[in-house]
């Protein structure tokens, strides 16, 4: 049964950061229009969060689906996730926005059992140093 929790933390892992991984493709694909997105919420330097909102989405993302460092991505992640929330999501007489929160809040979690468990035995973090568990 030992395989079945490695393939399962395995492909939780994938589908937890597909959002991020697709989101961050998305932001290259549509640079201006998402900072003038952001701009509309009063964020200043928008260029500059917005790139690294790209970093933190895209290296926490491939380097959870690989397993490597993947403490450390699931951190990244988090990072990422208190300013979205708080800053695009807080507006709680939008259902669409609360649906959004709340995404984002089970994200957070996901990626907090991922920070505190660890990738696995299907994991590069595994090969390479046998920390994972």
């Amino acid at each position: 049964m030992e395989w079945l929790k490695s393939l399962a933390s395995l492909v939780g892992r994938i589908l937890l950061v597909l959002i991020f991984l697709n989101s961050g493709i998305d932001k290259i694909e549509n640079f201006e229009g998402i900072a003038k997105f952001m701009a509309q919420y009063g964020m200043p330097y928008t260029s500059f969060f917005l790139f690294g909102a790209i970093i933190l989405e895209l290296a926490g993302s491939i380097f959870t689906i690989l397993g490597y460092y993947t403490r450390f991505a699931a951190l990244l992640l988090l990072i990422f996730l208190i300013p979205t929330t708080i800053i695009f999501h807080t507006n709680y007489e939008d259902l669409n926005q609360v649906i959004h929160f709340m995404k984002n809040v089970s994200m957070f979690g996901g990626c907090l059992v991922l920070l505190g468990m660890g990738p696995g035995r299907f994991s590069l973090d595994y090969i390479f140093r046998g920390r994972a568990k």
